[in-house]
């Protein structure tokens, strides 16, 4: 009988065996010992239980689907927990779930794409949390690509953080593992229009939403703990970056001579000790006319020449470390783009030339007094990256408060000329940043001091902010009367500007009281942005100051070095010679070809790494 005639004739056998005919070994089914009728066995029927897997190397269905609930619940939690408010939940939710259906629509397997992106996700936030812990700042995307092709940076990170460089390296092979074994196991076969809706009804909530949480906040990959939503929000400006190829906005090309850093610096005598302060939240209250206030506070906002002169900044009631930056590399943080809040990190150890490397050629001993921690926004790194390794952060001082009086820090300040001159005769350049002025203005600072505030109908803030505006002008007097009386026979060149407008004047401005810094939108231009510079020596005399209405923040150096009557530079020397056909404006010059053109001798002269 051939197979196919015994096939025929054994069509309902349950029980495999073999056909052992010549042409194929077919499995039958042998016939059970008893048949019941199904309709009336009436034997109670046992339930099955579920199995793990429902045959080798393959998951069962419920298996797949309890474990995708499983890891859908803790993504859940997690993004509910810790990614802030509404509108930053449903964008970090709706992006995380966009990438499971991108995955599940190519593979149709739902386990594996869910588990794919929860490795992911996990990577991302333990990433954040590391860096945030170091630098006081959680993770970009453009830290993905700056890593990822820049191979000194990776040999820097496996001399010092070997430790946590095998770590990422094991995280990415033990997501390669779980990808590759869930590929193969999952059975879920997710229809592909059930995919692609999911898709797009996320793409959708996730436009939404990052139009409704509104522009980046300048501190938002600071200090929140929003560690997917910064990530994810990040994407947009990293990619704008590369499609512009560098960070510094420059020109294509230029064929202008390159700069040159010259190898020493000459000077006819010897040059003064440079004090740089910045004052925090530090503005005249002679730009607004509408507010009434004791003007005994007036000639501390006056250079030595008896006039007040103003000085444009690029933040407004926050983020100081814009104006640090361009003070100090003489570039204007707007040239890069979105990325702009970022520089101090970004720049560290790429900007060559600056004002306190120019600074130590020509001898001068670098310091940095500094109001907090020196990690805060990455700032010690940048300082040290810059020219000046001797940082006095909020430890090293002594300080019992954020915000200590303006004299606390300015005597440690004497204390450190003290010890230098006691053995060197070396100038010293001193940079001072104060911080009582900062806000916030609800309550009184040092209520026991006796001090004008505003006057009748003045804003609470701002009678506050004054209050301590005069204790800063309290300070600053007594600071200069010390060195006089010290240090007769040494020469200094003070230096002071505003680093940005206090949030108290917001009202004056036009905007309501409830808004908090960064939600208030100004153009370049806006009088929200005007601080003022001073100038003045003790035992020496400035050569006259600039000759312009305002003065654009990234000038400031060249400004303070031709005040000290130091030798400047090739590229200070552009500088000095763009502030004059530029009026003071550097963003906001109307020949912008000579500021981009400016960029691209730095960049291919090495003095900016703009990668």
């Amino acid at each position: 009988m051939t197979c196919r005639k015994y096939r025929a004739l054994q069509p309902t056998r349950r029980s495999w065996h073999v056909c052992r005919h010549r042409c194929c070994r077919y499995r039958y089914q042998e016939p059970p010992l008893h048949t019941y009728d199904q309709r009336t066995d009436l034997r109670p029927k046992t339930r099955q239980r579920p199995r793990l897997f429902e045959a080798p190397g393959k998951l069962s269905a419920h298996t797949v689907w309890a474990s995708t609930a499983v890891i859908a619940a803790a993504l859940a939690y997690y993004h509910w927990r810790w990614e802030g408010w509404r509108e930053t939940i449903i964008f970090a939710s709706a992006i995380t779930t966009a990438l499971v259906a991108t995955l599940t629509l190519l593979t149709r397997r739902i386990l594996f794409s869910i588990a794919v992106v929860a490795a992911i996700v996990t990577m991302i936030v333990v990433a954040s949390d590391v860096k945030r812990h170091y630098i006081e700042m959680v993770l970009h995307a453009y830290d993905v690509v700056f890593y990822l092709t820049s191979l000194s940076t990776l040999k820097f990170l496996w001399v010092d953080h070997r430790v946590h460089l095998i770590a990422i390296g094991l995280s990415f092979f033990a997501t390669g593992v779980l990808g590759y074994t869930l590929y193969r196991c999952d059975t879920s076969r997710v229809p592909r229009l059930v995919s692609a809706s999911v898709l797009a009804v996320c793409v959708v909530l996730g436009v939404w939403a990052s139009h409704a949480k509104g522009e980046r906040r300048n501190t938002l990959f600071f200090w929140d703990n929003l560690y997917l939503s910064s990530f994810y929000a990040s994407w947009s400006e990293t990619l704008e970056t590369l499609w512009r190829g560098q960070l510094l906005e420059a020109l294509a090309s230029q064929k202008k001579p390159l700069f040159k850093i010259p190898a020493s610096c000459q000077t006819q005598e010897r040059p003064p000790h440079i004090i740089l302060i910045h004052q925090e939240s530090v503005v005249p209250p002679s730009f607004f006319p509408q507010l009434q206030y004791d003007t005994a506070l007036d000639p501390f906002f006056k250079s030595y020449d008896g006039k007040l002169h103003r000085l444009r900044v690029e933040t407004y009631g926050g983020a100081s470390w814009l104006t640090e930056f361009s003070v100090l590399a003489g570039v204007s943080t707007y040239s890069f783009g979105s990325m702009r809040t970022f520089v101090q990190s970004l720049m560290q150890g790429k900007v060559h030339d600056t004002l306190p490397q120019s600074l130590a050629r020509c001898g001068y001993r670098n310091a940095v007094f500094y109001p907090v921690p020196k990690d805060f926004v990455s700032n010690g790194r940048f300082y040290a990256a810059s020219g000046m390794p001797e940082i006095f952060d909020f430890k090293a001082q002594g300080a019992k408060r954020y915000n200590e009086r303006d004299k606390f820090y300015y005597g440690n300040a004497v204390k450190h000329f003290e010890q230098h001159l006691a053995t060197s005769k070396a100038p010293t350049f001193t940079y001072i940043i104060t911080s009582a002025t900062h806000l916030p203005y609800g309550h009184p600072y040092e209520p026991e001091v006796n001090v004008a505030g505003g006057g009748p109908g003045t804003d609470p803030e701002m009678s506050e902010y004054l209050r301590r505006l005069a204790m800063a002008k309290m300070d600053y007097d007594a600071f200069r009367a010390e060195l006089l009386a010290k240090f007769p026979n040494e020469r200094f060149l003070i230096v002071q500007y505003g680093d940005h407008q206090p949030v108290a004047t917001r009202t004056l401005l036009g905007y309501q009281s409830n808004l908090a810094a960064e939600d208030i939108k100004l153009t370049p231009d806006s009088p929200g942005y005007l601080t003022y510079y001073a100038i003045e020596g003790l035992n020496y005399q400035p050569p006259p100051m600039p000759d312009v209405d305002t003065l654009e923040v990234p000038y400031l150096g060249t400004v303070l070095l031709d005040a000290a009557r130091l030798p400047l530079s090739q590229a200070y020397q552009e500088r000095k010679r763009l502030l004059q056909i530029c009026g003071g404006r550097y963003f906001t010059c109307s020949k912008q070809n000579e500021i981009l053109g400016f960029h691209r001798r730095l960049i291919d002269s090495g003095l900016v790494d703009a990668r």
